[in-house]
């Protein structure tokens, strides 16, 4: 019994690892998709930080991506910048494997 004991805490770990390294990784493409967005909104330094934390809180209001989609589309769209939803989910693609490739990688 003791193995499959350690075997279990084991996958119990890996598995709370691997939510933790989502959860800052899908944080991360949150944040450079609202410095992205700022840019385009002609927002820079502060504004522009402050911008990709509303974009970060934007994600607790739903599971999944659709409530960080509409934010950043809605404000794009609402500023006059032609966009699609496609052309931001491309970003947000992106965006989240730069974001796994630097938590990889230490930064």
């Amino acid at each position: 019994m003791s193995q499959f004991d350690e075997r279990r805490d084991a996958m119990e770990k890996k598995f709370a690892h691997d939510e933790e390294l989502r959860f800052k990784a899908t944080a991360r493409r949150n944040k450079l998709l609202g410095l992205w967005a700022a840019e385009h909104l002609g927002k820079s330094g502060a504004d522009a930080d402050a911008y990709a934390r509303t974009v970060i809180a934007a994600d607790f209001e739903e599971a999944g991506d659709g409530d960080v989609l509409r934010k950043v589309l809605g404000d794009l769209e609402g500023a006059g910048i032609g966009t699609s939803e496609g052309a931001v989910r491309a970003k947000m693609d992106e965006l989240l494997a730069k974001a796994v490739a630097d938590i990889s990688a230490g930064r």
